[in-house]
């Protein structure tokens, strides 16, 4: 399996974030522009200034700064260059929706696969590293995962973390 890059996540926000003359500030604000009038709490500063820093970052951050990149999560998982394809395009959430994770759905695809595979839970959890049986099935229950650990099950399931992904609106 290839591992995502957080490292390389950073250096393409930060690279876009000068290139585009935006302080951090600036930057979060434009990120956080769907959170804008719901409930939801915005992505502060400091959480996107070290998220390379982190051995996990919610998927909630990654998924709405990968937006503001334009670019799914397949292009910061290493050794993968070249290798991208079009369904690996996140959903366009507009300019009110914010991207989460329908990790219900990839509960029931897990279940799925694993049922096809003819793997017992203990054995599946074998094959995802990073995953215990209690991690997975609070998938079930939702709707928190955390990147790295998502692009683990992605792969797994040999289909895009687009698939998963929804819009919610305001």
């Amino acid at each position: 399996m290839h591992t995502f890059d957080m490292e390389a996540l950073q250096a393409a926000v930060d690279e876009r974030r000068r290139s585009q003359g935006l302080t951090w500030g600036e930057l979060a604000a434009e990120i956080n522009e769907p959170f804008r009038g719901t409930t939801s709490i915005p992505i502060s500063v400091s959480t996107i200034k070290t998220m390379s820093k982190k051995r996990s970052v919610t998927s909630a951050v990654v998924l709405q700064v990968l937006r503001w990149l334009d670019r799914s999560p397949e292009s910061f998982l290493s050794g993968r260059a070249g290798q991208l394809n079009v369904n690996e395009k996140l959903p366009n959430g507009g300019a009110s929706g914010i991207l989460r994770f329908d990790t219900r759905a990839m509960y029931s695809a897990l279940d799925e696969e694993r049922q096809k595979r003819n793997l017992t839970w203990k054995q599946l959890v074998t094959q995802l590293p990073g995953f215990t049986q209690s991690k997975v099935e609070n998938l079930a229950e939702g709707p928190l995962i955390g990147f790295p650990r998502v692009m683990t099950i992605t792969q797994w399931l040999n289909c895009p973390a687009a698939v998963f992904v929804r819009v919610r609106g305001r």
